[in-house]
């Protein structure tokens, strides 16, 4: 199957086998090094034909590839093409000088063949298990537009400096729905507003996962369905509100798809870097902030150390919303002004995330409603919270805290609004963000939902609770969540 997808900073787009996750001209090479293998099997009369074709496709796709950027991906294709072109070329040139033909024995051919074989092998397998991430279609009649703000707090100290008069900063992307662009408009860069910021930030990321930054060399690659400061949709709408915080060490576009899926579907995504924590956060003057936080080895000193970090992150959120009424009234610049509905927010968040919107809600009475999204509930749980909220979770196993259900149980029945926990069958923690997109495709490490069936599921729950709550279209959460996994529904003094 063939997709497109946009691809680097001229705005054309080109396209992707997704079924392989390898682009046109990567397989021409697969094709022509594969070719220079076979030919040598090939009878008498064709085999310089072939040699000569599959000779030329591999070099001239290998120096186009140099001129784009290589990935790692490709090397043991082209290291097999050299492999085998000698041996291919050779009687050809020997029967151009006059002198005989000489051409092994089959016995001794073989193992070379086959050697040459699975060295490109290697390639597509390696691309399709570390691809450059193909997003979904979002699903909503809006087109999608996205841009970043930086808001500094002048109340907020940063305690994560020894300078007393630093000050909190945030890094916040939104997604909106927006006005169809033109055909062949560059579409965002997945991780960064540039080339330089995606790959700082997926090598960070990278690092933080124990990864080597080669091996998901094809992220900062990939462009996703927003459009750069796109004009807002027509019409006089307000649009619902869903602020975001991302996982420990997790950054603010690592939930594109789903934020995408949201906001093609009437809503603006606000999601936030919290510098310090977030694994790298690029400022508009060029700085980036890497995550200062760590796990000590020890249960309860790594419990403070993230109830600590949830309480800045909760702050953070509620300065963000603060930040977005000014932004509607007209006091920031920006093309939201008069298209916000302050009126209905929700605040969800991953993992960490999830933990700090629990917090962000307790405290600020202007979240509508709270969506925690497979995250263990740090902190304290008082005051109980007083609004509908979701707990989206991963399936549990044997290798899952066993702390993390009874304490998420605890806050979701001390809460004096309809809570629901939703357990969907398959997901891994990592299920819920954009990895599926691009890891590979383990149980373990990302479920066993697909590559793209995971942002999708996430989103259509969310969107169903979100409908309901913030929308208060008809129907209850309890009938149109069990469509997405297994539920669990709380209801103030008959908790179930």
């Amino acid at each position: 199957m063939w997709q497109h997808v946009p691809r680097a900073d001229d705005g054309r787009v080109t396209e992707i086998i997704t079924g392989l996750y390898m682009s046109p001209l990567e397989f021409l090479v697969l094709l022509g090094a594969v070719a220079l293998v076979v030919a040598r099997w090939l009878p008498h009369a064709v085999r310089p034909r072939v040699t000569i074709a599959a000779g030329a496709v591999c070099v001239l796709s290998a120096i186009a590839l140099s001129v784009m950027g290589v990935r790692w991906q490709m090397l043991p294709v082209l290291a097999g093409a050299a492999l085998a072109l000698p041996f291919a070329v050779a009687p050809l040139v020997r029967r151009r000088t006059g002198r005989p033909a000489w051409r092994a024995r089959w016995w001794l051919a073989l193992p070379g063949s086959l050697a040459c074989v699975g060295l490109i092998a290697t390639g597509p397998v390696a691309a399709w298990a570390f691809p450059v991430p193909v997003f979904p279609e979002p699903s909503g009649r809006f087109a999608v537009g996205t841009r970043v703000m930086q808001w500094t707090d002048p109340n907020r100290p940063e305690t994560a400096t020894a300078d007393p008069h630093d000050r909190r900063t945030v890094v916040v992307q939104l997604w909106y729905p927006a006005r169809k662009s033109p055909a062949g408009t560059q579409r965002a860069r997945y991780l960064g507003r540039t080339e330089d910021e995606a790959r700082t930030v997926s090598d960070a990321l990278a690092r933080a996962a124990g990864l080597p930054g080669f091996l998901v060399d094809g992220v900062p690659r990939a462009h996703t369905h927003a459009v750069f400061n796109a004009s807002v949709a027509d019409g006089e709408a307000r649009f619902p509100l869903v602020l975001f915080s991302p996982g420990s060490g997790g950054v603010r576009t690592q939930n594109t798809a789903w934020a995408e899926e949201l906001a093609s579907n009437g809503y603006v995504v606000a999601a936030l870097d919290h510098p310090y924590d977030s694994a790298a956060v690029v400022l508009d003057d060029g700085r980036t902030i890497r995550t200062t936080l760590s796990s000590t080895g020890d249960r309860d000193k790594d419990d403070k150390l993230a109830a600590d970090a949830t309480a800045v992150r909760a702050g953070d959120l509620s300065f963000v919303l603060t930040q977005l009424g000014r932004l509607d009234r007209g006091e920031i610049a920006g093309p939201l002004t008069g298209r916000l509905d302050t009126g209905r927010v929700a605040v969800t968040g991953h993992s960490m995330g999830g933990a700090a919107a629990l917090q962000a809600a307790r405290q600020d009475d202007r979240f509508a409603a709270v969506i925690d999204i497979d995250g263990y509930p740090h902190g304290p749980n008082s005051p109980s919270l007083d609004r509908p909220t979701l707990a989206l979770t991963q399936t549990i196993t044997s290798e899952t805290d066993p702390r993390y259900i009874p304490r998420l149980t605890d806050v979701l029945k001390l809460n004096s609004a309809t809570s629901y926990r939703l357990t969907i069958p398959g997901a891994a923690h990592l299920s819920f963000t954009d990895a599926p997109l691009y890891l590979p495709p383990v149980p373990s490490i990302v479920g066993s939902l697909g590559r793209t069936k995971s942002p999708r599921v996430a989103a259509a729950a969310t969107l169903a609770f979100l409908d309901s709550t913030l929308r208060h279209k008809p129907g209850d959460p309890a009938g149109a969540l069990p469509a997405y996994g297994d539920l669990s529904v709380y209801r103030p003094g008959n908790s179930r």
